[in-house]
């Protein structure tokens, strides 16, 4: 398995203009070069291949409105599929920090989710890029590949979409993302902060935090259309 040539497979031609830096850089080598030497050793890594760039073909560059940061994958089997925080709509246990996040959207917007759906894909389709600052992991070995060159790559792209000159929103949850806030031009973006969602620290400000409707009344005043929340899954599972 190749890196490149997933990128040039699964990258469109928008997002591969907005991080060419990033893709002709050394650190981007040095990263397929590792991803090479863990396919080739045959460890089990998440998302496959097939849904590594999954966040960026479901959410192309023009057409991002939310970023809402994740860590790294799901390192559980048949969790992860490139899309942060989300896993198959046909996985029967979600994860604590998906099932918190459902939690928070029924009371802060008073609406009804399905208990099914999980992929969210209906949000990447609306324009919030689900983007994981790690986009693999070792199967069981949460933030193995914490060191793997992934970060740089992914601070790349938000370097990329801090520079559109139409304000986005980036959803930060969490003290991990909350360490990107000064990357962010808050001249032009709007950046919405509260605990992570996780067991840990949902209690502990996440509950409450009214991210939905603070993020839709920023989408407004920016001049986008708000996202329908609600609207978690399209077209089955990823």
């Amino acid at each position: 398995m190749n890196l490149r040539t997933l990128v040039s497979a699964q990258l469109s031609s928008s997002w591969k203009q907005a991080i060419s830096d990033s893709l002709m850089s050394p650190d981007f080598a040095s990263l397929a070069d590792f991803l090479y030497q863990e396919w080739s050793s045959g460890a089990l890594l998440h998302p496959g291949p097939d849904h590594l760039f999954k966040a960026f073909q479901l959410t192309d560059f023009e057409q991002v409105k939310v970023v809402l940061v994740g860590q790294d994958p799901y390192h559980g089997e048949s969790q992860a599929i490139g899309l942060s925080f989300a896993v198959p709509n046909s996985l029967r246990k979600k994860p604590p920090s998906l099932k918190n996040l459902l939690k928070e959207l029924r009371s802060d917007l008073d609406c009804e989710v399905p208990a099914e759906d999980s992929d969210l894909t209906g949000w990447a389709h609306q324009g919030v890029l689900l983007l994981n600052t790690l986009l693999t992991v070792r199967q069981g070995e949460p933030l193995s590949h914490a060191d793997s060159g992934w970060a740089k790559f992914t601070t790349g792209v938000l370097d990329a979409l801090n520079r559109r000159e139409r304000g986005l929103v980036f959803l930060l949850l969490g003290g991990h993302a909350a360490k990107l806030r000064h990357r962010i031009d808050t001249t032009r973006h709007r950046i919405i902060e509260a605990p992570h969602p996780s067991p840990l620290s949902a209690y502990r400000g996440f509950f409450g935090s009214r991210i939905y409707s603070k993020t839709n009344e920023a989408l407004r005043e920016l001049g986008h259309t708000p996202i329908d929340w609600a609207r978690i899954s399209i077209n089955g599972s990823v």
